[in-house]
């Protein structure tokens, strides 16, 4: 896999991770929130592991079934998706 998409990974982790944490703190400040498609389409694009991370170390969305079931789901489309690029672009 080119560097660069390890470096994509990486970015849109963190980016997700801090999303958690700001629209945790927003939350608990009752301030403006980061809507929910938001943070979804960051764990679509490949920040699913550093959501899922920041919803278990901020205590954050973990009662929504959206995303106790739908993060891992994401996560898991991402693995399938990378292991199956992997394998077809081996034959």
């Amino acid at each position: 896999m080119p560097v660069f998409f390890w470096w994509y990974l990486a970015a849109v982790n963190l980016a997700a991770l801090f999303a958690c944490l700001a629209d945790k703190r927003a939350a608990v400040k009752g301030r403006w929130r980061i809507s929910e498609r938001a943070l979804l389409t960051l764990c679509a694009l490949g920040g699913g592991p550093g959501f899922y991370l920041g919803m278990h170390w901020f205590h954050h969305k973990t009662r929504h079934r959206k995303f106790t079931w739908g993060v891992p789901a994401l996560c898991l489309l991402w693995l399938a998706g990378m292991a199956a690029w992997l394998w077809l672009g081996r034959t």
